[in-house]
């Protein structure tokens, strides 16, 4: 694990467990997309989780793994045992620890959301895949590439089954580009399906807006609390969109990273409540 925590961030602060994808580190990871930047600018602490290649040679998050998509074992339980270590000492907010990545730490992400719901008050996947979407490597490459499709019973069924939390589900921002190859973007639509019907809503979205040239999609609570957003980023192959502030789209500004004008990093961290200013251009889209 690797932590930081800047200055801004005394007792009490937010935790943000960021994920990296197959084929990186947690630095390559944080470098391209600048979540340590961010919480200098925003006061809240980093984890860092960084898979070996002992586990897996690309450096891939094992959510595939049977033993390693259950409460309370393999990685998703060394994965806690880091949250718990930071929050204790760092004397950090327990009821506001948020976890994010990309691909393969996407999907871990999806699978500590589903097993661990009491620890996560939310979380943003991006170009993931839904929980238990696969059981063994090839089954896994199978899914990626093809989308694995489920009815919302049965997705939902299988988060709710993972443990016995029966309080408040996380909000969760899901991520997916249109033009991504590696997983399909039907995998991006079930991920939001599965937790749609985790938190009991329609399937219909309560708002549709551009952010910044691409579509969101956001569904609320009875309270009137955004609990499930989707960004379908338009011309983004497999990777996780960022905003340089130069004109230029689909530029790769990093291994799996892309300039699409819109920082998921920043626009989830305003999802969770970290910020209160509202990144990005947000417009009705024409009817």
């Amino acid at each position: 694990m690797f932590g930081f925590v800047p200055r801004k961030a005394g007792a009490g602060a937010p935790l943000v467990v960021a994920l990296h994808g197959c084929g990186q580190t947690a630095a390559s990871y944080d470098h391209g997309i600048g979540w340590s930047k961010l919480a200098d600018k925003l006061g809240f602490a980093l984890l860092l989780p960084e898979q070996k290649r002992a586990n897996n040679f690309n450096r891939c998050f094992g959510w595939f793994c049977p033993a390693d998509m259950e409460r309370d074992t393999g990685e998703p339980l060394s994965i806690r045992q880091m949250i718990a270590f930071m929050v204790a000492r760092h004397r950090l907010d327990p009821s506001r620890v948020f976890v994010t990545g990309l691909s393969a730490g996407g999907a871990m992400a999806c699978t500590l959301l589903a097993t661990y719901p009491d620890v996560f008050a939310g979380g943003a996947i991006v170009a993931g895949m839904p929980y238990k979407a696969a059981y063994g490597r090839i089954d896994a490459l199978s899914a990626m590439v093809h989308g694995r499709v489920r009815p919302a019973l049965i997705w939902s069924g299988l988060v709710r089954n993972a443990s016995s939390h029966r309080g408040n589900w996380p909000r969760v921002s899901v991520w997916h580009g249109t033009e991504d190859r590696t997983v399909s973007p039907v995998n991006g639509a079930e991920i939001v399906k599965q937790w749609v019907g985790v938190h009991r809503l329609s399937r219909t979205p309560v708002s549709v807006d551009r952010v910044n040239g691409h579509r969101r999609r956001a569904w609320l609570n009875r309270s009137g609390v955004e609990v499930v957003e989707e960004y379908v980023v338009d011309g983004m192959a497999h990777g996780t969109p960022v905003r340089t502030g130069g004109r230029a789209r689909s530029v790769m500004t990093a291994p799996y990273v892309f300039d699409m004008g819109i920082s998921c990093a920043e626009h989830a961290a305003w999802f969770w409540g970290l910020t209160k200013r509202r990144p990005g251009r947000w417009t009705k889209p024409k009817r």
